[in-house]
């Protein structure tokens, strides 16, 4: 199968995001003698314009970054912990056993814009104004709605107008629900943007302290004044079927900031490859490269039963770890350097068998007992409408039974002078909290995956991070800019990253060839979101996965799932070409609206 359109080339940069506006937004950045961290944030603020149900101003972002000259990588942590006030007997007292996927009761302290500005200001070269003028741009002026954002709208539209006023003034602004294609604006958004610029502009005409003075404005300004108020203004309708108020508050988002720190990384060949801490599920791709590195996958063949087996065996065992040892570490011990080590990579790649695995077998690094809390019931009766079966699925997507699901964004940028990045935007989208009327955006609900248990690395604590799913990964081969790349798709973006990066260095494909091979992953760990769920065995894979393969898979006992071409994830990758020449990115055409620029 050739690839749908060449890897793309350039002397000035190249970007691939999900969504073309926010990567037409970053090459403008380029070509205006911005870095790739610039880029990346005026990419950053776009999506949360122009892709409202994967992400928002009230969310979350991980970020990685590699500065030309450096043969380091650094994470940016957006992600924010959850109120001093939630707790296990928090909880207990309004008699849930889990936090629910939908409403104010998940809600944490929004991440993403202090995230964002972390990068800027540390790593970037332009000013707040030049970031924002293509976000306040599309909010204010419209811009092409999205199908998938229109039906959203479309099947909420009940909820909106009956129980969260405050979405039906963002999302129904002119009464019926929006039709795709049409020009969609958000008014309310581009004023909370412009006047955080004016903020800035106001406090001073130095670059730092304009962001340092926007960053203010969110998290002990105005924005943290109209979230506190709409928070104390009562109660809203979630995935219980009751209504019920927030625990954040205003004290919550003033004493939480971004951090930056080195990212954890492993070597694979002359590569090395770098992604955020246990506090997300990143490390779960250097365990599984540390667990591959065993066997010979070219010989295997790309897109082989043997190949598909052993890459999704492998998988289990990481994701497995993942269940048992990631969370927060400013909570915990987690053995990372354990779990990455080589010895107990032998070993874990031991039980790698010729018939799938159908139990979850996490390890025991430095001998420690592995505990993986059951999966909670569920507190709420079955929906009664299509509304509530929407509130309580936790995942950002409106649900089909018939297509595979897709969720989040992904920004990626490479510049000429070496840089890159890699972000994954997501969280404070439309479906699963009321948005806030006078500032245009809803808060997150990253908190719907932490357990409601004691003594697990995840369980739920006052001021804890809960683990996130975003995971973008940097590489650098001996030492030299390499990759940057990012997928939606929540618990499986490990999965299908992995496979990208088996593609273009191990089978030799390019990275526009190396997107578009046939997709697969296995379900058979409990999903972060609500309500969890999990199929033991089953291994989903599209329909282009050659007859013969899928006959032997089942042979060696794992449940195919065959799902429509093209509709696994949406990487998007940027990096430099292996002489350092040309800045490259590529895009998946899956889900049609990830797009690489480059120039």
């Amino acid at each position: 199968m050739l690839p749908s359109k060449p890897e793309l080339h350039g002397s000035v940069g190249a970007v691939a995001s999900t969504h073309w506006l926010a990567s037409s937004a970053a090459m403008r950045i380029l070509t205006n003698g911005g870095n790739a961290f610039d880029a990346a944030v005026a990419a950053g603020f776009v999506l949360q314009v122009v892709e409202p149900h994967f992400n928002g101003p009230g969310g979350d972002v991980s970020i990685v970054v590699n500065r030309a000259g450096h043969d380091d990588v650094q994470e940016i942590c957006g992600q924010g912990p959850m109120p001093r006030a939630a707790s296990i007997e928090a909880f207990s007292r309004l008699g849930l056993n889990s936090i629910p996927g939908s409403g104010l009761l998940p809600a944490c302290v929004p991440g993403a814009f202090g995230g964002w500005m972390r990068l800027l200001s540390e790593f970037g070269t332009m000013r707040l104004a030049d970031v924002l003028e293509s976000a306040i741009g599309y909010a204010e002026k419209g811009f092409p709605l999205l199908p998938e954002t229109a039906l959203a709208i479309s099947t909420l539209a009940p909820l909106f107008r009956d129980e969260w006023p405050g979405s039906g003034q963002t999302y129904l602004t002119c009464g019926p629900a929006p039709a795709a294609g049409s020009r969609f604006r958000n008014p309310t958004l581009a004023q909370t943007y412009q006047r955080l610029l004016k903020t800035a502009e106001s406090a001073s005409s130095d670059r730092e302290a304009q962001i340092e003075a926007a960053r203010h404005a969110y998290y002990r300004g105005f924005v943290a004044q109209e979230i506190s108020d709409f928070l104390a203004s009562g109660p809203m309708l979630d995935a219980t079927g009751r209504r019920n108020a927030g625990m954040l508050t205003g004290e919550d988002l003033a004493r939480w900031e971004p951090t930056v720190a080195t990212a954890p990384s492993r070597a694979y060949g002359p590569y090395r490859v770098f992604k955020p801490g246990p506090w997300s599920q990143g490390p779960v791709f250097l365990q599984q490269l540390a667990l591959l590195e065993g066997f010979d996958l070219p010989a295997m063949g790309q897109g082989s039963a043997d190949y598909m087996h052993t890459v999704v065996e492998c998988t289990k065992l990481a994701m497995s770890d993942r269940e048992a040892w990631y969370g927060d570490p400013d909570f915990g011990d987690v053995p990372l350097e354990a779990l990455l080590g080589e010895d107990y990579a032998r070993q874990r790649r031991a039980l790698v068998g010729d018939s799938a695995a159908p139990d979850l077998r996490p390890g025991s690094p430095d001998g420690r007992t592995p505990f993986i809390p059951p999966v909670p019931t569920p507190d709420e009766t079955e929906p009664d409408s299509e509304v509530m079966s929407q509130l309580r699925n936790g995942l950002p997507t409106i649900l089909k039974a018939t297509t595979a699901k897709a969720d989040t964004c992904t920004v990626t940028v490479a510049d000429r002078h070496g840089n890159m990045v890699a972000a994954t935007p997501s969280g404070g989208w439309m479906k699963s909290s009321p948005a806030i009327g006078s500032l245009g955006f809803p808060l997150g609900t990253r908190g719907q995956s932490m357990y409601l248990v004691d003594g697990h690395p995840n369980s739920l604590e006052p001021g804890k991070r809960p683990r996130t799913t975003l995971s973008p990964t940097i590489v650098l081969r001996d030492g030299r800019p390499f990759l940057a790349f990012g997928t939606p798709g929540g618990d499986r973006q490990d999965q299908w990253t992995l496979q990208f990066f088996l593609n273009a260095v191990e089978f030799g494909l390019d990275l526009q060839h190396s997107t578009e091979t046939t997709a697969f992953h296995t379900d058979q760990v409990p999903a972060s979101f609500t309500p969890h769920a999990f199929r033991p065995g089953v291994l989903v894979a599209e329909e282009t996965c050659e007859p013969e393969t899928v006959e032997e898979l089942r042979r060696r006992g794992h449940e195919v799932e065959l799902v429509p071409a093209y509709s696994l994830g949406r990487i998007c990758t940027a990096g430099l070409t292996p002489d350092g020449e040309f800045a490259r990115a590529a895009a998946s055409p899956r889900g049609r609206h990830a797009y690489a620029a480059s120039a």
